[in-house]
C-alpha cells in the first residue's frame, strides 16, 4: 500500500471528537440561579479609561524675544475707575423687574397641584447617569414594601450604590434620551450598580427609552412623589412591646429618622434604621402603645399618637409631608 493510501485509510478510521460546550447555570422561573444568586440585570459597559492628550505650548522664538527686549517703546498702563450710576431711575427699574420675576415665581409655585406630573430634569442641575431595566421587585425588594401598591402615576426603580435603605420611598424624576420624563419611586437597591445608575422596572424603562438598547443615558433628580394621601406606619411581623420594628410607607418624601415616646412627648427615644427599611429598638418600647415622631429628609416632622406596637399593626397618620 502506498503512503498516500495509508494516510487516507488512517483518516477515514479516525473518529471525530466534538468540542465540549461550556455548561452555564440555568435560571429558575423566579429569576434566581441554582446557587441562589439573583438573575443579572443589564449592566452598562464602561470604558476602562480615557485617553489623554498632552499639549505643549510653543515657546517664543529667540527672534521675538530679542525684538521685544530691544524695543524702545514704553508700555503705558491705563487705570480705568468705574463710575457709579447717577441715574437712580435705572436702579429702580431693575429692582422693580426683579421683584416682578420673584412674585411671578412665587405665584406659580403656590398654584401647583398637590399631585404634580413628572418634571423634565434635563437641566444642568440634574444628575446624569445610566439606566437599565428588570422585572421589578416591590414586595421582595430592599425596601420591604410588602402589601404596598405604588400610587397611580408612579413607576418603580432600584437605586444604584450602597445607601442602607435611606433612599427607600423617595421619588426621582427621570428623563431619557428621547426627551420623555417619568417619576419613579425607589423600592429596591442595586448594590452592584454605580451610584448614578437606575435599574428601572421594565414598564418605566419603555416609557423613556428603547427596550432593545438595554442601557440608556438618563438625567434625574430627587423630587417629591406627589402623594397627597396620609403616610402609614406599619409594625413588622413579630413586633411587640419587647421588640419594636416599624416601617413608614406612602410618604411623599424620603424619611430620615423615627422616634417614639411613652410619656406623652416629654422625651423621645431614637430608633435604628435597618438595611431592610424598618426602624427598630431591640429592647422594645416597654409599652403597648407609643407616640411616633417621623422626620423627613427636609427636617419636617409628623407626630402620630397612640400607635399600637402589636404584631403587624398599622396606623394611618392624619397628614403627609408637602416637601
Amino acid at each position: 500500500m502506498s503512503s498516500a493510501s495509508a494516510v487516507a485509510a488512517a483518516q477515514s478510521t479516525t473518529s471525530r471528537v466534538e468540542p465540549q460546550r461550556p455548561a452555564f447555570p440555568q435560571p429558575f422561573g423566579n429569576g434566581t440561579f441554582a446557587n441562589n444568586t439573583r438573575f443579572p440585570t443589564h449592566t452598562p459597559v464602561r470604558p476602562t479609561g480615557l485617553q489623554t492628550r498632552s499639549s505643549v505650548l510653543p515657546s517664543l522664538s529667540s527672534t521675538l524675544l530679542s525684538a521685544a527686549s530691544s524695543s524702545s517703546k514704553q508700555v503705558k498702563t491705563v487705570v480705568v475707575t468705574p463710575v457709579p450710576v447717577s441715574d437712580a431711575s435705572q436702579s429702580a427699574t431693575a429692582a422693580v423687574s426683579s421683584s416682578s420675576v420673584a412674585a411671578s415665581s412665587s405665584a406659580a409655585a403656590s398654584a401647583a397641584p398637590s399631585v404634580s406630573p413628572a418634571e423634565d430634569v434635563s437641566s444642568a442641575s440634574a444628575t446624569t447617569g445610566t439606566a437599565t431595566f428588570y422585572g421589578g421587585n416591590l414586595s421582595g425588594g430592599t425596601c420591604s414594601f410588602t402589601d404596598y401598591t405604588i400610587p397611580s402615576g408612579l413607576y418603580g426603580t432600584a437605586f444604584g450604590g450602597n445607601w442602607d435603605a435611606s433612599a427607600c420611598g423617595q421619588c426621582v424624576s427621570v428623563t431619557g434620551p428621547n426627551g420623555n420624563t417619568i417619576k419613579a419611586m425607589v423600592v429596591d437597591q442595586c448594590p452592584e450598580c454605580d451610584a448614578s445608575h437606575l435599574d428601572l422596572f421594565e414598564n418605566a424603562f419603555t416609557q423613556i427609552g428603547d427596550k432593545s438598547a438595554g442601557t440608556i443615558d438618563i438625567s434625574y433628580s430627587v423630587v417629591p412623589c406627589g402623594i397627597s394621601s396620609p403616610l402609614v406606619l406599619k409594625m413588622k411581623s413579630g413586633s411587640s412591646q419587647y421588640f419594636f420594628s416599624m416601617q413608614v410607607v406612602n410618604s411623599n418624601v424620603a424619611i430620615s429618622k423615627l422616634e417614639i415616646s411613652t410619656d406623652g412627648g416629654s422625651s423621645w427615644k431614637s430608633t435604628t434604621r435597618q438595611t431592610y427599611n424598618f426602624f427598630e429598638i431591640s429592647s422594645g418600647s416597654g409599652s403597648d402603645t407609643v407616640d411616633v415622631r417621623v422626620t423627613s429628609v427636609g427636617g419636617k416632622t409628623i407626630t402620630v399618637n397612640s400607635v399600637s406596637v402589636a404584631d403587624s399593626a398599622t396606623k394611618t397618620a392624619d397628614s403627609n409631608f408637602s416637601s
